[in-house]
């Protein structure tokens, strides 16, 4: 895929881009902690087939972006630099002359979520729908768990945690741009924070969100996700909640029917 560099708040942000010649929309994808937008290629390669032009960056400490590795310490800012992020796929696809830009889908996972939930509270206006995948939102306790701590425990995300297939878990242990280490104290008060505002700021309005999670999800419990997501949405959402899946629904043994849920999600809000 096309790889872009951007200004990001704190440093230089890569951005993946996969794209036909023609999108009818624009798709950030706005991966979670520890990870990268690489790891979504299937996601981007059925966006495209779509209709989508996507653009995936790299949060500041992660992938290919520069940064200490993992530390967040504003959650603000990354938000900041996904905005930069649908600047640049709407200077690269303005769409057809005399017409309104390209609509502009958000999806985010895990951490992303909670970056694209604050993105939705800040930018919404400019949003034709929302996917909100495992979001870290509402009620989640680990950030507190581990700042208790004086030194924070290493608990490295369990592989087997994140799908049924196991070659998903084979590929994020070997993968170099994935972190293994532990979470870092700073990130983890960002977490705090920016939970905390996203339930103070309130509801998104009428924007389509569309809620995704697996109900055997143990690193973003679905109970502690709905309570965020209802408030975010004033109950007006789109929810899938998928029998027997673990944390990443896009890279479930089910993914086939994750991805047809979106695409006809999006078939329904998102502007022709």
């Amino acid at each position: 895929m096309p790889r872009h560099v951007l200004t990001g708040t704190r440093g230089a942000i890569a951005v993946l881009e996969r794209s036909g010649p023609r999108p009818r929309y624009l798709a950030l994808l706005v991966h979670g902690y520890g990870e990268h937008g690489g790891r979504y290629a299937e996601l981007a390669g059925v966006l495209e087939g779509h209709g989508a032009a996507v653009f995936a960056p790299d949060h500041v400490g992660h992938g290919r972006s520069e940064g200490e590795r993992v530390v967040i310490e504003d959650f603000e800012d990354v938000v900041d630099d996904v905005h930069s992020a649908a600047g640049l796929a709407r200077s690269v696809h303005p769409g057809l002359p005399g017409r309104p830009g390209l609509p502009l889908v958000v999806i985010g996972h895990s951490m992303g979520g909670l970056i694209a939930a604050r993105y939705a509270q800040r930018h919404g206006g400019r949003l034709a729908a929302l996917v909100l995948s495992g979001p870290v939102i509402g009620d989640w306790a680990l950030p507190g768990r581990l700042l208790a701590h004086e030194e924070i425990p290493d608990v490295p995300v369990s592989p087997a945690a994140l799908s049924r297939d196991p070659a998903v878990g084979a590929a994020y242990a070997a993968d170099p741009l994935v972190w293994h280490g532990p979470m870092k104290r700073p990130t983890l008060e960002a977490f705090e924070r920016t939970l905390t505002r996203v339930a103070e700021e309130g509801d998104v309005g009428r924007l389509p969100v569309l809620w995704l999670h697996g109900d055997d999800d143990r690193l973003v419990p679905p109970a502690g996700s709905r309570v965020g997501v209802e408030r975010l949405t004033a109950g007006t959402h789109t929810e899938r909640i998928y029998p027997g899946a673990r944390h990443e629904v896009f890279h479930e043994t089910n993914r086939a029917e994750v991805f047809a849920d979106v695409t006809r999600f999006l078939d329904r809000v998102v502007p022709s």
